[in-house]
């Protein structure tokens, strides 16, 4: 009897056409999924956001009001009233807000009819500003001192770095500020007290053309190194001062996550062959432990803006959280609403770029 030999049939090459991977196709529809999700997430969160901000300035009456109230006499305040439409039905006046944002209009401030866009134009760079350097600082504190408090775990060391940690986080950063210029700018003398350059660097970013707004890209392009250090001599203390804030929150995530990626097998094969315990924590465990450092960067934007009018403040930095302090104190809460709205979406448009980079780093985070 004979018998046919079934025909051999060649393994499909993977990526060849027609034999896709399933499970690239559904991580690659998932991620797009994921992706699409978020980005529809933003509008609510705007949208409440918003709302909470307009409902709560309504509280307190109508902005005119308050703003001018016992500077104009009654006929004309009055007039204003009516003219910006503030004595219309609270649901009209609220449907009308929605549709400026909307369009990109967030309203002009009582005190000196500056457009809120405007403000976010002339001053939006100081505050981005400011948010990259207190980024810088929490990084180079809180993850260099995370790797050392993992690396002597439960030890003086580590126990030290921890209450740094509680201490940095806790500490408001209006005193923060106040404690670096006593030591750094008073009795050292080292630094600057306030402001974000010097008169002279000031009067040249005024002549500058086409400047950005962002003093060390504007101090760079100069080409002068005497600006360059002027401008990052004043950054010192505010992006210490803000950035503590943060580094206290990474130093512990980097510390926990550490620890827990020195114990798996991974790491225990490395440890058998000899390698340092030192090179293990520097090397084979820092780089898992970065992932959820990614993932709250989105939260701590927002942590930094809200920071930031203290830090402004405390330094006279005049970014957008020192002229909200200055709205605060005139009562102009229409010029307090559109900025804080504004906020609203650069954090909500922050935290969706965040969850791009996670889902891209991290693929357990779309699953």
């Amino acid at each position: 009897m004979s018998t046919v030999a079934a025909p051999m049939v060649e393994p499909p090459v993977a990526g060849a056409p027609g034999t896709g991977s399933r499970r690239g196709g559904r991580g690659g529809s998932t991620l797009w999924r994921y992706l699409l999700i978020r980005f529809l997430l933003i509008f609510p969160t705007i949208f409440i956001l918003v709302s909470m901000v307009f409902v709560l300035m309504r509280l307190t009456g109508d902005p005119i009001t308050i703003a001018l109230g016992g500077k104009l006499p009654p006929d004309q305040l009055a007039e204003r009233i009516h003219h910006a439409g503030f004595d219309r039905p609270i649901i009209v006046q609220y449907f009308e807000y929605l549709g400026q944002i909307f369009t990109g209009n967030f309203g002009t401030s009582i005190t000196d009819g500056q457009p809120i866009s405007q403000i976010l134009l002339t001053h939006g760079g100081a505050t981005l500003e400011l948010a990259f350097y207190a980024l810088i600082v929490a990084f180079l504190i809180g993850i260099p001192l995370g790797q050392v408090a993992a690396y002597y775990r439960d030890r003086w060391p580590d126990a030290v770095l921890r209450i740094f940690a509680i201490l940095a986080y806790a500490t408001p950063v209006f005193f923060a500020g106040l404690l670096l210029k006593l030591v750094f700018a008073v009795q050292l003398d080292i630094l600057p007290v306030a402001g974000r350059a010097s008169t002279r660097s000031e009067i040249f970013f005024s002549s500058m053309p086409g400047r950005t707004g962002i003093y060390l890209i504007d101090a760079l392009r100069s080409g002068d190194p005497q600006i360059i250090g002027d401008v990052l001599s004043h950054a010192v203390l505010p992006g210490i001062a803000l950035g503590l804030l943060t580094a206290g929150i990474f130093l512990r995530l980097v510390r926990t996550n550490v620890i827990g990626t020195l114990s798996r097998d991974y790491v225990d094969a490395a440890r058998s062959r000899g390698v340092r315990e030192i090179r293990l924590v520097s090397k084979h465990a820092l780089k898992p432990a970065l992932i959820p450092i990614v993932t709250v960067i989105g939260l701590q934007i927002a942590m930094l803006l809200g920071g930031a009018v203290l830090t402004e403040t405390t330094f006279e930095w005049k970014g957008l959280g020192f002229e909200l302090a200055y709205y605060l104190s005139k009562r102009d809460f229409v010029a307090v609403q559109g900025i804080v709205a504004l906020l609203a979406v650069i954090v909500a448009l922050t935290n969706f770029i965040v969850d791009i980079v996670a889902a891209l780093i991290d693929p357990r985070v779309r699953y």
